[in-house]
């Protein structure tokens, strides 16, 4: 595929590093995998069903306890999800993600994304932490912790 553009990167050197630590932070006190999905727009779908199709593209239902969660963000369209998987909606109920959601818009309105973003992933590590507890003999990282970029 030919690109006629070069696609920019939305966050800064330092903020992708302060993204990748807190996952890394959470993940070393959870079993469970936090990712985050970034793309410019969303291609007009719901954006809960974008973040589920992405989850499952990443196979992130792939995870030995099924406790992997996706943050998706859609910039241009000023959009955002939290997609866990069963594993987790069981141990949680959904009320719990709305708050991590309700969480983001308000960062994302004060204008600190980075920020925004941060909360959510200690948030949903909290609650991973709570119902996966790390396992440190057969605890390893089953996905990748760097941000994940769309189109």
């Amino acid at each position: 595929m030919i690109r006629f553009f070069k696609r920019k990167d939305f966050f800064s050197a330092a903020e992708k590093q302060r993204i990748i630590a807190a996952i890394r932070s959470m993940e070393q006190q959870t079993s469970g995998q936090i990712r985050v999905y970034v793309e410019h727009k969303n291609p007009y779908v719901d954006p809960v069903e974008r973040a589920k199709e992405k989850f499952h593209e990443l196979n992130m239902q792939n995870t030995r306890h099924c406790n992997a969660v996706l943050l998706y963000i859609a910039v241009k369209h000023r959009e955002l999800a939290v997609f866990a998987d069963e594993g987790i909606y069981k141990a949680t109920g959904t009320g719990y993600w709305d708050g991590a959601v309700k969480t983001m818009i308000a960062a994302f309105k004060a204008g600190d994304i980075c920020k925004g973003i941060e909360v959510s992933i200690s948030l949903a590590g909290q609650a991973l932490k709570e119902k996966f507890p790390y396992e440190q003999a057969n605890d390893k990282p089953e996905l990748s912790d760097d941000i994940i970029y769309g189109e």
